[in-house]
């Protein structure tokens, strides 16, 4: 089934970790922002779990690097830095922080009239990407028409959902936004045991379709 988009004033894009916005919802943010919608991000966590044992990319080099990534793909579809909220919760323990999460979030929902609002999938595989699931759903406000995207595991089927089909330049763009997260692609080698996304996992984030599911109050 083909999503509906609509001409929201306003597309809210929440991410668990810097990288998902690109691989659930690139397409969506890169034809609205043509369209003149407002787009702005919201980066849940300070992505600190990747690598934590390597040692040329401590904690801070790896939490600045992962920002400049997110801010360098959002520029290339015309997000500004200014439209990018980077919230700073613990990656991997963003559960025992749900409360500041929740305030963090509210903050930037705000009250700014007819607005999507994307967010990670309930069942996600990832603790963190269930917690933003649960914050969001938590402030849900009237009036805000809100859709889950999936990431983990990659490629997984997703049961009543619309999609945006993506054409052949869309793919494109949208690997090559994915490959730009070189932290989580294969920059840093010095970690055994580093995540690193793999060529199928990239293969399956840039599939022929978006995948989204409507909140249904």
């Amino acid at each position: 089934m083909t999503l509906r988009l609509g001409m929201p004033r306003r597309l809210l894009v929440i991410a668990p970790h810097a990288d998902d916005e690109a691989i659930g919802v690139h397409a969506m943010m890169t034809r609205l922002k043509r369209r003149g919608v407002t787009v702005q991000v919201v980066v849940v966590t300070d992505g600190a779990a990747s690598h934590p044992s390597s040692v040329r990319w401590p904690r801070r080099r790896l939490v600045a690097e992962r920002r400049r990534e997110s801010r360098r793909v959002l520029r290339q579809i015309g997000v500004s830095a200014a439209a990018v909220t980077f919230l700073d919760l613990p990656d991997g323990l963003l559960h025992t922080k749900a409360a500041a999460a929740r305030r963090g979030l509210a903050r930037t929902i705000g009250n700014h009239g007819p607005t999507l609002i994307v967010s990670p999938a309930h069942d996600d595989d990832h603790v963190d990407h269930r917690t933003v699931a649960a914050c969001v759903e938590a402030l849900r406000r009237p009036g805000v028409r809100m859709l889950t995207y999936p990431v983990w595991p990659a490629g997984r089927a997703v049961a009543g959902g619309g999609a945006l089909f993506l054409t052949a330049q869309e793919r494109l763009a949208k690997r090559r936004a994915i490959r730009s997260y070189r932290t989580q692609t294969g920059r840093i080698t010095d970690d055994p045991d580093c995540f690193t996304m793999t060529r199928a996992q990239i293969a399956a984030f840039t599939g022929p379709r978006e995948v989204f599911v409507e909140r249904r109050r």
